[in-house]
């Protein structure tokens, strides 16, 4: 029977264990510590008091509505130069009509009428034409 003092002792299984701890730390990354390893609610306590504390000192920072369409606007510049991404917006905007149209359409067959002024309603240039039409 192989006791500990035989196999080396406590310096050998000690080694051993902090080999088999950082191999698998280092796949799970490091341990959380301090705020990190608190649960979200103690973070937002925290923050809390440190944005109160701030407003109370002066020195916090608030947006006006001025800074805030600039923060908008920098960001709808940034989005809008993936041109992949823009495209997929403007597809499912269109998905989005046309199963609107023909939602609207199956509910006015469902009534009883010939669905042709439900899609006409559901479609942005059906009305255009017609409030154009009213005008002249």
């Amino acid at each position: 029977m192989a006791t500990s003092k035989e196999s080396g002792g406590n310096k050998n299984s000690t080694s051993s264990g902090n080999a088999q701890k950082s191999g698998s730390g280092s796949s799970q990354g490091p341990a959380k510590r301090g705020f990190a390893a608190m649960d979200q609610h103690q973070q937002r306590e925290i923050a809390s008091k440190g944005g109160q504390a701030a407003h109370q000192k002066g020195t916090a920072h608030e947006f006006d509505s001025e800074e805030a369409r600039r923060a908008g606007q920098k960001g709808g510049e940034a989005v809008s130069r993936n041109r992949e991404h823009m495209a997929d917006i403007g597809r499912k905007g269109g998905e989005s009509r046309q199963s609107a149209a023909r939602n609207a359409a199956a509910a006015a067959a469902a009534a009883g009428g010939n669905g042709t002024g439900a899609a006409a309603k559901g479609s942005r240039q059906g009305t255009k034409e017609k409030d154009r039409d009213k005008t002249e």
